[in-house]
């Protein structure tokens, strides 16, 4: 169902976030004494929050984790006013502007046959308006440099994708992690002298093809992780708390026997 933009429940609903905000900007001891860098660290922790619950697929909490987001946004532009700088009102419009020219196929007569060259078209647009400003243009510079390793690959080669920069079949990517596999294994099997510094690098080199193959079978490398990553928590949750009602320390166990706590997990679906 879409929105009712004039619906004067969002004017409303907005106003009061702005005016708490006012409340706890002028009278609250903690909230006076933030500064855009104090908050920094929370909104990332928020954001992960969001992720968490996404991934949960918890809409009670994505609603939550939307609304501390919000909250934040709210924080930064009263730091802002307060300096003069710009309000929520600027930072709105400023967004709303940029998704109207970066959306030609939409707002304008440009033609887009799908979402590839509507991303292809989107990165061109940025890297117009970044030379019209004089800034530094490059593909890549969009890609901020303390996003995680994995979250920044995927965008790297998302953005390197918009302007063509890509490989043309899913099989030549998966030959691509083959020979990087082969050249691991090379490096691991060399009967030399380990060099780590070498490995380690073969392996960057492994892991960046994958997430290139990810992209080619459209699944995003770092949400599979990450759903990997919590069901393995949940299966050795279970051995954990399994082996400790028969009696049963992980320290002392085989792990022969920690298999068969774990099989059970599996079959139960965890």
């Amino acid at each position: 169902m879409p929105v009712e933009p004039h619906h004067p429940k969002y004017a409303e609903a907005f106003a009061r976030l702005l005016g708490i905000m006012n409340d706890l900007r002028e009278q609250c001891p903690w909230d006076k004494k933030q500064t855009m860098e104090s908050l920094r660290y929370l909104t990332i922790e928020e954001t992960y929050e969001l992720s968490d619950a996404i991934l949960n697929n918890n809409l009670e909490e994505v609603k939550k984790e939307l609304g501390d987001l919000l909250l934040h946004i709210v924080f930064y532009s009263r730091i802002a006013a307060e300096q003069s700088a710009f309000d929520i009102a600027d930072v709105i419009h400023q967004v709303c502007e940029k998704l109207i020219r970066r959306h030609p196929h939409i707002y304008g007569n440009v033609q887009a046959a799908d979402e590839h060259e509507v991303k292809r078209n989107w990165e061109q647009l940025k890297m117009a308006e970044k030379a019209a400003a004089g800034e530094k243009a490059s593909v890549l510079s969009g890609v901020p440099q303390s996003l995680p390793a994995l979250v920044k690959a995927i965008r790297i080669q998302e953005k390197a994708r918009a302007v063509g920069f890509d490989w043309d079949k899913p099989a030549d990517v998966w030959a691509k992690v083959e020979e990087e596999m082969n050249e691991l294994k090379s490096e691991l099997q060399s009967g030399t002298t380990v060099n780590q510094q070498e490995i380690e690098s073969e392996f960057g080199d492994l892991l960046f093809a994958l997430v290139n193959y990810a992209r080619f079978i459209n699944i995003n490398p770092e949400t599979a992780l990450e759903k990997t990553n919590l069901k393995f928590t949940r299966r050795f949750n279970f051995l954990e708390s399994e082996s400790r009602k028969d009696g049963k320390s992980l320290a002392e166990m085989t792990l022969a026997e920690m298999d068969v706590y774990w099989n059970r997990a599996k079959e139960l679906g965890l």
